[in-house]
């Protein structure tokens, strides 16, 4: 056997072992699972992916505490509240995020599902067919989330973009969530206007770690450049659906396999 057939052995083995329902309860997509209306799965997973960075169960927590300020009634609640319902949320905070910062969230979320049709829209607006990722519509997104005219400039360290040559992480990792489809339960696959084969691979230490004692990544540092280098490698084993081995990296690297 080769090493390029040893190690797609490997990656489907573990994509198959932590794709699983089970993989959810502790995870930041557990959050996004508790709603079953199309935007409350949106909204929900895009504020989890958001806020995932630190502890799994602090980020749990926190976004658990945030719903239940909007009732548990997320797009209801950001389409429809009053300016008296904010007050509820000037003492949130979880780590750098702030109250100003979900004051405005709240505000670009509803100018989104008003003025763009909701955020599988706002994600690919800037994104063409011929694309072979999600970086233009990355970047396009970011435009479209500070487009009033009264953001805080603090926010918008908390939407990241290939522009800025990040890894993009939280929103790789939240369009993993929306558009990969399988039957495993864990990914939503509820959107259709982004492909499986333009997703980035969401680029945590675990995943960093792991794909580089698999020689997949030689980049050094952490930026959009070795996402897209890390994709382009696990495309060798799956061209349309590369990103589902996030499963195996992520799992290889938490569980201490490697």
């Amino acid at each position: 056997m080769s090493e390029f057939e040893r190690l797609k052995d490997l990656l489907d083995d573990k994509y198959l072992l932590f794709n699983q329902k089970n993989f959810i309860e502790h995870d930041p997509v557990s959050i996004p699972h508790l709603f079953a209306i199309k935007e409350d799965i949106e909204i929900s997973g895009f504020i989890a992916a958001v806020f995932a960075w630190g502890q799994r169960k602090t980020i749990i927590n926190k976004c658990n505490e945030l719903f239940k300020l909007m009732d548990n009634d997320p797009y209801k609640f950001i389409m429809h509240h009053s300016d008296k319902d904010l007050k509820v949320f000037e003492s949130f905070k979880h780590r750098t995020f702030n109250s100003t910062d979900t004051l405005y969230f709240i505000a670009a979320l509803k100018h989104i599902y008003s003025h763009h049709g909701g955020l599988e829209n706002a994600f690919s607006e800037g994104l063409s067919i011929t694309d072979a990722s999600v970086k233009n519509g990355l970047n396009r997104f970011k435009e479209i989330f500070f487009e009033l005219e009264y953001y805080p400039e603090r926010t918008k360290k908390h939407i990241a973009s290939p522009k800025r040559n990040s890894t993009c992480k939280r929103l790789n990792m939240y369009l993993r969530w929306m558009v990969r489809k399988d039957d495993k339960g864990v990914d939503f696959g509820i959107w259709d206007k982004i492909e499986a084969h333009q997703l980035i691979c969401p680029c945590d230490v675990h995943v960093e770690r792991v794909a580089r004692k698999l020689g997949l990544i030689k980049s050094k540092k952490p930026n959009w450049k070795m996402a897209e280098e890390l994709t382009e490698n696990l495309k060798e084993f799956d061209s349309s659906d590369p990103v589902k081995y996030d499963f195996a990296l992520f799992g290889l690297g938490v569980e201490g396999h490697l």
